[in-house]
């Protein structure tokens, strides 16, 4: 049996393998598994980050429970450590965490600032490694493989360097998980949370998984679950014990995929763009609205949110996609593609609102949002456009808006719409999800 290699993670100072404690300095952080440094595939996540940021800039709420969402209507956006072991929860309704936890601290989301500090972690991830795979703002995918003669240290000590330098020089508590693919690593990262440092090894692999619900499988959702429970299927272990052809028969192609990764095989290489998932800005309402004179003004300033985060990236929208939310929680969406590749609020503004007119039938919404349905490089964005000799002068008006908010604020400028949005019943918080990084 090979012999566990174990270093800390504090002092980087190597260890024994039977030490609880690091024999030179103390600390209990040792990370320890035979094949610490034979493995190169990472996942980093950093831990309750809206809420880290947001602690981060205000010491004070360091010891309290914090959460990151909307009002009473809204959703729980992110919830710190201390409110999570009241019971919150990511996406939980914002009423119910707050009778679980009714002395927490509640913040709107900031997600230009999130953004800001995103851009911060994935610098130091591409510092470590060109092959990182952005998987939203605050996590991310990297392949370490031939970094040891760089850095002079194996991936796993890298890794602990690099944990340690976001939280140290970001104030930002990472957890990383480690192993010989992203689906395993990816499973490792949630393991020792927060501040975690977890390690799968390839001949633990299906012993690992064995036990584990099928939930931990990618793409084993709520509904695919009941399938398979359905089926007598609720762990893991069961999957390991059918063959391929039998599960293929049974569920498609989705039956190859359970096939392979309950067994722990991800042949998926790192892929250092990603691919972007989405980029969009939706809000729930304190009252319920069906007015256009009430929704369209908040249209605006979302669609203005959307075109922010779009030049933050080198991306820009080849569709236009409008969300509807009504006050029985049926969802309409409603989606135009665009000619040209656009990055510009009054383009994307334009088209939800003519997508919105189709909807107003006196049906009152609880929610509205505006995002992305397909994506193209910036420097195919809003050409100039013959027949409409006007819009390179709106542009340029968008342009010289974007320049000052940038230096005085969003407050610095508004246009009619933003500003009559302050008329109706105010919107909850923004109610972004995990979105990619710009």
């Amino acid at each position: 049996m090979p012999t566990p290699q174990s270093f800390c993670r504090d002092c980087l100072a190597e260890n024994g393998q039977l030490l609880r404690r690091c024999a030179s300095c103390g600390s209990p952080r040792l990370a320890t598994h035979d094949e610490l440094y034979a493995l190169s595939i990472a996942h980093l996540d950093c831990d309750a980050f809206y809420a880290a940021v947001e602690k981060r800039d205000r010491p004070a709420l360091a010891d309290k429970p914090l959460i990151i969402g909307g009002g009473h209507r809204g959703v729980v956006s992110t919830a710190c450590y201390i409110a999570r072991t009241y019971g919150v929860r990511s996406a939980m309704p914002m009423f119910k965490a707050l009778k679980l936890c009714p002395d927490a601290v509640v913040l709107k989301p900031d997600m230009a600032k999130y953004a800001a500090v995103g851009r911060q972690v994935r610098e130091r991830m591409l510092a470590v490694t060109p092959l990182v795979e952005p998987l939203s703002i605050d996590e991310a995918f990297l392949d370490l493989s031939g970094t040891e003669r760089l850095h002079g240290r194996p991936p796993a000590r890298t890794l602990a360097v690099l944990a340690d330098a976001v939280e140290r020089d970001l104030g930002i508590p990472v957890s990383i998980g480690l192993s010989h693919n992203k689906f395993l690593a990816k499973i490792a990262s949630d393991l020792q949370k927060p501040r975690g440092f977890s390690v799968i090894g390839r001949e633990e692999t299906v012993r690992f998984l064995a036990d584990k619900p099928i939930t931990m499988i990618w793409g084993v959702g709520h509904s695919f679950e009941r399938t398979l429970q359905s089926d007598g299927l609720t762990r893991i272990g069961q999957l390991q014990a059918m063959e391929e052809t039998e599960l293929m028969r049974r569920y498609g192609s989705m039956g190859q995929r359970l096939f392979r990764l309950s067994r722990g095989i991800d042949m998926r290489t790192v892929e250092p763009r990603g691919e972007m998932k989405s980029i969009s800005a939706e809000t729930t309402f304190n009252t319920d609205l069906s007015r256009p004179e009430d929704l369209v003004p908040v249209l605006r300033g979302l669609s203005e949110k959307v075109a922010r985060r779009l030049k933050a990236t080198d991306l820009a929208a080849t569709g236009i996609t409008l969300k509807l939310k009504t006050t029985d929680f049926k969802l309409r969406t409603r989606s135009q593609s665009l000619a040209d590749p656009t990055r510009l609020a009054g383009r994307i503004f334009d088209i939800g609102r003519r997508l919105l007119e189709k909807e107003l039938d006196g049906t009152a919404f609880r929610l509205i949002g505006i995002g992305c349905a397909g994506f193209a490089p910036a420097r195919f964005a809003d050409p100039q456009d013959l027949v409409d000799p006007g819009a390179q002068k709106r542009a340029r008006a968008e342009a010289a808006f974007d320049a000052l908010r940038d230096k005085f604020g969003m407050q610095a400028i508004e246009t009619g719409f933003t500003f009559r949005a302050k008329a109706p019943p105010a919107p909850d918080a923004d109610q972004d999800g995990k979105k990619p990084s710009p």
